[in-house]
């Protein structure tokens, strides 16, 4: 399962999460996660106005601080390989595939 995000796409297989995120001008970075050692889920759906983000916490790891500003609408920093912002149009694949990840944990 594949959901298109905001400069990225976030992938699913059943075990392993993927992450790929595309910056203007350099290759693309992809950050792979086991979804068993995936600790929590945060999810934050898009609204018309602002993107939403999907996170995965990590053990020993804090979640990402939400940026603060009218630009950033609440989400984590693009810098964080564990998050990925979400448009709209997107909401419904990306609950599907947290969905699955919480399964895939036995949560």
């Amino acid at each position: 399962m594949e959901v298109r995000g905001v400069q990225g796409t976030v992938e699913f297989d059943g075990e392993w999460i993927t992450i790929t995120k595309r910056t203007v001008g350099q290759q693309p970075r992809e950050f792979r996660l086991r979804a068993a050692d995936v600790t929590g889920t945060r999810l934050k759906p898009a609204t018309l106005l602002f993107h939403g983000y999907v996170q995965f916490v990590l053990p020993g790891s804090a979640p990402a601080v939400e940026s603060t500003g009218l630009l950033s609408g609440g989400r984590p920093p693009h810098s964080d390989p564990h998050s990925l912002s979400i448009p709209h149009r997107s909401n419904d694949g990306i609950a599907m595939l947290v969905h699955a990840v919480e399964s895939a944990r036995g949560v």
